[in-house]
């Protein structure tokens, strides 16, 4: 019979001339079976015989071809982080590599691939089920046939390890390949079972009560595969309409659940209509609310200059509209209406952001209606784009401009609310899903009550910080008027008027808002003191000074390599076997008297420290030690004006993908420095190189405004 979810037991029989993976629990299961060092993959019906090694797996998360060999990646420990309507949903903890041949060639870039792609899986918090698809929420899966395997019903945007899984999918499927599978030009269905599907993001499931009613309370932030990145080296749309640090956060309450056999669950007594205590109170009920945040949909860029603040750089606003049309299209189709809530500030740099993003929308929607309101703080609080007809899918956005940064000011965080007031007519038509138990079924469907059918799309510059406290904001709103629909709070009440439910929901929304921010600028978010306690503190405020300073260092100096970790674990970049030996990928080409200016700074400040402490003897003369140390000081300070001046050629800039306008400025630069009458002959005389990486294959023809 065939299997539709993936095998929780896994056993791996190594020998010379294949990889066999057997399940034990599943004895009359076909064996899988992976050709060393070939990587052909076939089913073998019962186990192989002559295997010198056998080791368990918790499952097999892909297959990697780099410079010299393929890999089999496969997961050797998971952590259950709790049951969600029954199911059990793991974390990845540790992973192996199983070389599909012995290396008989040391490549320096072949180590680099595996140290990049090892930091990552032991950095990058990775979740799966064996029975629940965690890529899809529960609406959709409400809404999909149960029919397919696990695999081929995950959502193709959360499917994170999907490019590596590709030749077991190819192989499944009976697609074609040049990738040198044995194929059978017919299905596989017995590979399905070892096909597991995984979710990069942020995952907490918890048992807990809010007016003695029990319930499950769940959070989960799945985090797109598409155009994934860091900070300042992912921003804003592609060509394709994916957009930089897209998540899908979906916040679960599950009641009843234990009625069903899953845990020890009631509810209250008195509560009719359908609700608890009434016709369903047997019933397990889900309801859950979806919101997403994304990169501004138009064609911009921070430049990495070493200054504290990047150079902002925006394309021409017109050169968008077809990859926003193509984001927006799957928008609609997936959530209904989008509410787009801008929170960057209406002044200094990021004002471009903003009227890039309204004049966008102004391009979509039909007969475009703007309204702005004012206060004493600022003279655009809100500001709203919305189409005047209905003629076209377009018309479903709904901008909506909150000037976070000058309402908020001075730790007045409660005026957040002004946004929560300006969207809840939205949230009340735009609804949550709820659905019921089906009695009987044995696939555990849900009979659909009530489905959502607008979202709002929440983004900032970072879409990190500010976005999360509006997030959490709009979260707790829905939370309350979902409890109050279900009869378990009455109308007045608060989710927040239950002390420890409330402190359980502010630490699992800031442990979101820290996942998020980890994953894409390489620090815990800020402002989450504010959703731990509900007001900004002294010591929150030390924390972010402390963070803000951690990400400079970081996207400045260690963010190339996590995103040439992403590249090549996503597929964006696929490593050319030729020049084996010869490492051409990784290699510093910068002229090495650029290489070399930081370490005459080092060392002239070593230099002018030690001389400032030193004695001389009495009877000596003294002006030496000065000339020496004013010397020294003198290069010193010439280092760091050009270290400082000419920034971008000191940013650890991705070598595999090099964004076209970070390969631009880097040329930018050292064509000033070829022109410098002191430095430039040296420069050229010494230089091996003209970039430090190679350009990507981005945007071509697109207008740039500085």
């Amino acid at each position: 019979m065939r299997s539709l979810v993936p095998f929780r037991d896994i056993n791996v029989h190594a020998s010379a001339s294949h990889y066999a993976f057997t399940s034990p629990s599943s004895p009359s299961a076909q064996t899988l079976v992976i050709e060393r060092p070939s990587g052909d993959i076939r089913l073998n019906d019962g186990a192989l015989l002559g295997a010198k090694r056998v080791s368990s797996i918790a499952g097999i998360l892909g297959i990697i071809k780099l410079r010299l060999d393929k890999y089999i990646i496969v997961i050797t420990k998971a952590q259950p982080m709790g049951r969600l309507k029954g199911h059990m949903v793991y974390k990845i903890i540790a992973t192996e590599f199983l070389p599909l041949r012995e290396r008989t060639l040391h490549d320096p870039d072949e180590d680099t691939y595996l140290t990049l792609l090892k930091t990552l899986l032991g950095t990058g918090p990775m979740y799966f089920s064996y029975s629940f698809d965690i890529t899809n929420s529960f609406q959709r899966q409400a809404s999909s046939n149960p029919s397919p395997a696990l695999w081929q019903r995950a959502d193709d945007r959360f499917f994170w390890n999907k490019f590596i899984q590709s030749d077991l999918i190819e192989f499944a499927t009976g697609a074609k390949s040049g990738s040198g599978l044995r194929q059978h030009g017919t299905q596989q269905t017995g590979a399905d079972p070892f096909i597991l599907p995984v979710m990069f993001g942020m995952m907490r499931v918890t048992a807990t009560r809010i007016k003695s009613t029990p319930l499950t309370f769940a959070l989960i932030t799945r985090r797109s595969r598409h155009r994934a990145g860091t900070r300042y080296l992912t921003r804003g749309i592609d060509e394709h309409g994916h957009v930089a640090n897209f998540n899908e956060t979906e916040q679960i309450v599950v009641l009843n659940e234990g009625t069903r056999g899953m845990g020890a669950m009631g509810g209250d007594e008195g509560m009719q209509n359908g609700t608890i205590g009434g016709f369903e109170s047997q019933d397990v009920q889900v309801m859950s609310y979806v919101q997403t945040r994304g990169s501004v949909p138009v064609y911009w860029a921070e430049v990495s200059t070493l200054r504290y603040t990047p150079d902002l750089q925006i394309r021409g606003v017109e050169t968008a509209v077809d990859a926003a049309k193509h984001h927006f299209d799957e928008q609609i189709k997936i959530y209904g209406d989008n509410y787009l809530v801008n929170l960057v500030n209406q002044r200094g740099r990021e004002v471009r952001v903003k009227t890039a993003y309204e004049q966008l929308v102004r391009t979509l929607v039909s007969g475009p209606n703007e309204a702005m309101q004012a206060d004493y703080v600022t003279n655009e609080k809100i500001h709203v784009v919305e189409a005047s007809q209905n003629n076209q899918e377009y018309d479903r956005l709904h901008y909506v401009y909150f000037d976070f940064h000058n309402e908020t000011k001075g730790l007045k965080w409660h005026r957040a609310q002004l946004l929560l007031d300006q969207l809840k007519d939205g949230l009340v038509k735009g609804q949550y899903f709820r659905g019921v138990d089906m009695p009987g079924d044995s696939q555990g469907r849900l009979e659909v009550r009530n489905r959502q059918t607008a979202v709002v799309r929440t983004n900032c510059m970072d879409c990190l910080d500010r976005t999360n406290v509006i997030q959490t904001m709009l979260a707790r709103w829905t939370l309350t008027r979902q409890l109050i629909d279900i009869g378990v709070l009455r109308p007045g009440e608060s989710a927040d008027d239950d002390l420890a439910f409330r402190i359980l929901f502010r630490n699992i929304w800031a442990d979101n808002a820290d996942v998020v921010s980890k994953s894409y600028s390489g620090t815990g978010a800020l402002k989450t003191d504010f959703t731990r306690t509900g007001e900004r503190t002294r010591t929150g405020m030390l924390q972010d000074m402390n963070n803000s300073i951690t990400r400079y260092v970081l996207n400045n100096f260690r963010d190339g390599p996590r995103q040439d970790a992403f590249d090549l674990f996503l597929g964006a970049f696929l490593p050319d076997s030729s020049g084996v030996g010869a490492s051409q990928v990784f290699v510093d080409r910068r002229p090495t008297l650029i290489q070399a200016i930081p370490y005459v700074l080092a060392a002239s400040f070593f230099l002018v420290l030690i001389s400032s402490f030193a004695r001389p003897k009495p009877e000596s003369t003294i002006w030496p030690l000065r000339l020496f140390t004013i010397l020294w000081l003198a290069v010193g300070m010439w280092c760091f004006r050009f270290i400082y001046t000419h920034g971008v050629l000191y940013v650890n800039w991705p070598k595999l993908n090099t964004p076209r306008w970070a390969n631009e400025s880097f040329q930018e630069t050292m064509g000033t420095i070829r022109k410098d009458k002191f430095i430039g002959p040296f420069v050229a005389r010494h230089e091996r190189g003209a970039s430090n990486a190679r350009i990507s294959n981005l945007e071509e023809g697109k207008k740039r405004i500085q």
